[in-house]
């Protein structure tokens, strides 16, 4: 077998199914209803996006925001129905990596893992960054104090010392990782539901300033502020994918997994264009401020009611918001290297399981650490931003699986089929090329260091310890 050969060959799609939910020592447990794993994830979805991205779009759209917004979700179906196909079709927790291990070969499962890894770890620890700061704004509106800058930023940032707000919301989310998949899901439902609750609330709040005329004119900044503000707002949709990365432990993967998948997207699409229409009939578009952000729902609804009561909620639901995302994010970068390490491309560690909690413990733990010591110590910088490069890279390629698969494999049982096929999974990888296309420069600087380190990792280790390769040695 040549090296071509070696790098590009597939995994069977019946191995990859017969040997999920299997670890080392013990097996995962398959707990998760499809309630649970739709609000998974919306969990990953709705977070802090829109209690920051709105302020930061409506100044390039206008009131046609709401436009960016459906423009957007629709770009996000088309690669969530692909996910949906192949979630029913390969229902592991790999998520985009198993897909192409499955359908375009070992290499490239490897760079669509590592950009996972990206997508998920370093996301997360950034998002678990901004927690300190959301908090000071809860406690400075409640109690009248904040904590020292010292311990809610990275070292050389402000004052910040260490960022023990990051690493504390890390070890809550560990924690609740450790006692149970089940035990999760249940937490994450609570999060989940109360930061819906919040977003309901600011709707109702805002509706009783709003006014019309604020919507007029309707597109201000014409066709191309609309498109610049969806290609914005996209990555408040990224997050769709986290229920993939429960397929070995959903009760009914093949049926739970797509309508989970599609469920979360139009949950968080409706969330969206109602926050947005209110929040615009409610303030005049021309009155946000791109520079300041962070507050501006809590703005908002503090102009209506006169006071800071409501503002004060609609802060705390942002605090849940963060660790909502942050425990669901961690979950997915632990199973998606469960199943990596399962197939020999990173150390075995990774796929041991505690027989008594049925979780990978050490695997949690490895996660943790690593990621509170990103969170707490280091300025993530465009390294974070090249997280949304990274995940359209993965999307991209769930799309050209669908592809590969229908054409290779068409006698596979699927639970869901991607509807207009072929035309939905190309128009999936065509707005996943477009949106990647329209980043900045350093971006694309950071995703090639990134690519360069992943693969030096798989040559030095994944290529020679691969349980495909040893099998031919």
């Amino acid at each position: 077998m040549t090296l071509a050969q070696r790098l590009f060959r597939t995994k069977p799609t019946a191995q990859i199914v017969a040997e999920g939910g299997h670890g080392e020592g013990g097996e995962l447990r398959r707990t998760m209803s499809l309630w649970q794993l739709t609000l998974f994830s919306v969990g990953a979805t709705l977070g802090t996006g829109i209690f920051v991205i709105l302020g930061q779009a409506v100044p390039k759209a206008g009131p046609a925001v709401v436009v960016s917004f459906l423009l957007a979700a629709v770009t996000a179906l088309f690669s969530a129905l692909s996910y949906a196909e192949l979630a029913g079709t390969i229902p592991v927790s790999g998520s985009s990596y198993s897909y192409a291990y499955a359908t375009l070969g070992e290499l490239i499962a490897w760079v669509c893992g590592w950009c996972l890894m990206l997508e998920y770890a370093v996301s997360v620890a950034a998002v678990a960054v901004g927690w300190g700061q959301y908090l000071n704004s809860f406690l400075q509106s409640l109690f009248g104090w904040t904590l020292p800058a010292a311990i809610i930023g990275s070292p050389g940032q402000d004052g910040g010392v260490i960022n023990l707000t990051a690493i504390l919301i890390v070890a809550l989310a560990t924690w609740l990782l450790l006692g149970g998949a089940s035990e999760s899901a249940t937490a994450n439902a609570v999060f989940v539901l109360i930061k819906i609750g919040v977003l309901l609330f600011f709707c109702v709040v805002a509706f009783t300033a709003f006014q019309a005329a604020n919507f007029t004119p309707f597109a201000p900044l014409g066709v191309a502020g609309i498109t610049a503000a969806a290609s914005q707002v996209f990555f408040s949709y990224i997050g769709f994918d986290a229920a993939s990365t429960a397929g070995e432990e959903a009760k009914n993967p093949r049926r739970d997994l797509p309508l989970a998948i599609i469920l979360s997207l139009v949950i968080v699409t409706v969330v969206y264009v109602g926050v947005t229409v209110a929040a615009v009939g409610a303030m005049p578009w021309t009155s946000f401020d791109p520079e300041s952000t962070e507050g501006s729902l809590s703005q908002i609804v503090d102009a209506a009611t006169g006071s800071t009561w409501a503002g004060l909620i609609v802060s705390f639901g942002a605090v849940i918001a963060i660790a909502s995302v942050v425990l669901t994010v961690i979950y997915g970068q632990t199973r998606i290297l469960f199943a990596m390490s399962r197939d020999g491309l990173i150390p075995r560690v990774f796929q041991k399981v505690n027989p008594r909690r049925q979780v990978p413990v050490a695997n949690t733990l490895i996660v943790a650490v690593f990621i509170s010591v990103l969170a707490g110590l280091v300025p993530l910088g465009h390294l974070a931003e090249a997280t949304s490069i990274g995940t359209l890279f993965a999307f991209g390629i769930v799309n050209i699986g669908v592809l590969v698969l229908r054409y290779r494999s068409p006698e596979l049982p699927r639970s869901f089929r991607t509807p207009l096929f072929p035309l939905t999974p190309v128009l999936g990888a065509i707005f996943c090329g477009v949106v990647m296309a329209g980043l900045a420069g350093v971006t694309w600087i950071a995703f090639g260091l990134w690519m360069l380190l992943g693969l030096a990792c798989y040559f030095l280790y994944g290529f020679r310890y691969s349980r495909l390769n040893t099998e031919v040695r």
